[in-house]
């Protein structure tokens, strides 16, 4: 092997502004999936990034004429704060280019390290373009992210780390993949010492890059790569990074973006730390090739490789985590345009707790739902839809459609001409189950529901707009209706965005 990576690792310059980060074993998550789960925390380092470990190795190895002249890198958030960290170390100046489409944590991150932010293209690819410019242009050393043998090396170093922490068998440790540098480090480390341990490294379903390559044995730049997990974000994996892993690798595997929403919320819920996307790759890669393969009992260690989240994008990650885990399907279905027929859907779905129903008269045949249900596995996932295509004229299952869960649950709807009498009512329901029921059940049956919108939000209460025809005579039963339903409602039949959109 080239480059001779044991030594290198060995000798690598990291501890200077990288800790030795724990690896902790991993109680909940063991015994939710029946083996011996270890987290190695590169999440606490403190750019919240493994990324240090490979920027400072490769910047103390510089001579002191090269540091005084600079250096710069192109990153997308992680190794821009590694790079800006040990340039303050080393008393150098650092210029950092990154994509503009880079979260707000990570830019502020480098500036407040010292770091001078230049932002460049959509893309680490334009950036990376235009950092290469910038460094012929101002004589400054170009510190690549993931493809030089000191980065390697510095990255390496996690795995003697995890040798010496576990001292018993391990049989595979899954490492998240974007260029290649982290999991080419490692792998040069464990493969060197422990042949036996699987390395398998784990890609986002869209940013797969380094499986495409294995599989064709040469290096493939994709066309596009998905920005949600977008510390791995790269087209095409680094030259000698593809090497190792040609050599060392023993499967790359790739998870689904509510995959890696589920594993942010496993780790959440094992140590109340938030992991960003890249960061909990790895563990959702795991859960799907344990599952795959079938493994119990088995040690397997996770590198939960970065932590810098977005505070909003936490919305997202918690809408789409249930999915991730197969605890909420989402249907369209087309059930009858007459009174008592949503009612009769409830009943079909039964005691599960609806968390989220989509609806807007459209034609006097068929009303057309959007609706979530929750449900504990797959297998009662499949179970439901099988009934729902039994008693429905059209059921479609829309769970894996991404349009879908990104645009048309919040879009279900239009203006509608036509409608007599309809009310618009906006209430909120008690956060608990029945509640839904009580509100069809003491409702008269010639009163029809023609529109009708609920979302979970994790709250004490569930926020609910209904459109409601009332015939004139019936009036007065409504109010009585409303009074005795006990629901905290406002009237909303005459609010200036119902009358643009809805009505």
């Amino acid at each position: 092997m080239p480059y001779d990576y044991l030594k290198r690792i060995l000798n690598a310059r990291v501890y200077d502004v990288a800790i030795e980060t724990p690896l902790d074993e991993a109680p909940n998550l063991s015994a939710k999936l029946g083996n011996h789960i270890f987290l190695k925390r590169e999440d606490l380092q403190p750019v919240f990034s493994f990324k240090l470990r490979g920027a400072y190795n490769k910047m103390a190895s510089l001579s002191r004429e090269k540091l005084q002249a600079g250096v710069i890198a192109a990153s997308a958030g992680n190794h821009a704060q590694g790079v800006a960290l040990s340039a303050k170390k080393l008393d150098c100046r650092a210029v950092i280019v990154m994509p503009e489409t880079t979260p707000r944590i990570k830019v502020q991150a480098v500036e407040r390290r010292g770091g001078e932010v230049v932002l460049h293209g959509e893309s680490y690819d334009e950036a990376y373009r235009h950092a290469l410019t910038l460094a012929e242009k101002e004589g400054l050393t170009f510190i690549h992210p993931y493809d030089d043998p000191d980065v390697i090396a510095g990255q390496g170093t996690i795995g003697i780390e995890i040798l010496r922490q576990h001292r018993g068998d391990i049989d595979a440790v899954f490492v998240a993949i974007g260029g290649g540098g982290l999991i080419a480090g490692v792998a040069a480390c464990i493969k060197e010492l422990r042949p036996e341990i699987k390395i398998i490294g784990v890609e986002p379903n869209d940013s797969n890059a380094m499986q495409v390559s294995l599989a064709r044995g040469e290096r493939v730049r994709l066309e596009t790569v998905g920005l949600f997990a977008d510390g791995v974000a790269v087209k095409q994996v680094g030259v000698e990074p593809f090497r190792l892993c040609q050599e060392l690798v023993d499967e790359v595997v790739t998870a689904s973006t509510d995959e890696i929403c589920a594993a942010i919320k496993d780790v959440f819920e094992e140590t109340r730390s938030i992991l960003e996307p890249s960061g909990a790759l790895p563990l959702a890669g795991m859960k799907r090739y344990l599952e795959r393969e079938g493994w119990r009992d088995k040690n397997v260690v996770v590198i939960t490789c970065g932590a810098n989240m977005n505070f909003d994008r936490l919305r997202f990650v918690a809408e789409r985590a249930e999915l991730g885990e197969n605890r909420e399907a989402l249907f369209a279905a087309s059930i009858p345009e007459t009174p008592g027929s949503f009612r009769r859907f409830c009943h079909v779905v039964g005691s599960r707790q609806v968390t989220e129903f989509n609806y807007r008269y459209a034609d006097t045949e068929l009303a057309r739902v959007f609706v979530g249900v929750e449900v504990r596995n797959r297998q009662e996932y499949e179970s439901l839809l099988q009934t729902l295509c039994q008693e429905f004229v059209e059921v479609v299952d829309l769970s894996d459609n991404e349009m879908a869960k990104l645009h048309v649950r919040h879009m279900v709807g239009g203006r509608v001409a036509g409608l007599e009498n309809e009310r618009l009512l906006r209430f909120e329901f008690p956060e608990r189950p029945g509640a839904l029921m009580r509100f069809l059940e003491r409702m008269a049956s010639n009163w029809n529901i023609s529109l009708f919108h609920y979302r979970n939000h994790g709250a004490d209460v569930g926020r609910v707009l209904a459109g409601i025809q009332v015939p004139p005579e019936d009036n007065a039963a409504f109010e009585e209706y409303l009074r005795t339903l006990d629901y905290t409602f406002w009237d909303e039949s005459e609010n200036p965005a119902f009358r643009l959109f809805l009505h």
